[in-house]
């Protein structure tokens, strides 16, 4: 399974955030961190601050910070709020459109139960579980170089 770049972002973002060690974090240093254009991070943090994940001030001295406990916020729970789910249209029996195969298909079941070990693995996790280890992320010319 994948998660979009919308989920992946949100993660990115609250990692970074959660090892800032309660220190305010800003849009513009995560965006050079991750590499990640400020209109796309601008749309992530508005919608995890919509939901409770961080707080947000303007001005000087102000910035991103969590908005409950690393140690409260469900890696699951993050992918939900931001993944449409279902991952299939075959599981959603509403949708115009739907399968042909609905009523012989095999498959339906078998992604039902991936999907839910897949969202279950993710529940079990909280966000200052994933973000023990302190990496701040490198600007991409550094990880390139890297790699080679």
């Amino acid at each position: 399974m994948q998660l979009t770049k919308f989920s992946d972002y949100a993660l990115r973002v609250l990692m970074y955030v959660a090892q800032g060690e309660g220190r305010p974090a800003t849009i513009a240093e995560i965006a050079r961190a991750h590499g990640i254009s400020r209109a796309h991070l601008m749309k992530v943090v508005n919608r995890l601050a919509q939901r409770g994940y961080l707080t947000t001030q303007r001005g000087k001295g102000g910035g991103i910070a969590l908005g409950r406990p690393a140690a409260g916020i469900s890696v699951g729970q993050v992918v939900r709020d931001f993944e449409t789910l279902p991952m299939v249209d075959c599981l959603v029996p509403s949708r115009d459109g739907a399968c042909r195969l609905v009523s012989c298909c095999g498959l339906q079941h078998a992604v039902q139960l991936a999907q839910h070990e897949f969202m279950g693995a993710l529940d079990r996790r909280t966000l200052a579980e994933i973000s023990r280890i302190s990496c701040r992320a490198q600007p991409a010319a550094a990880a390139a170089s890297l790699a080679d």
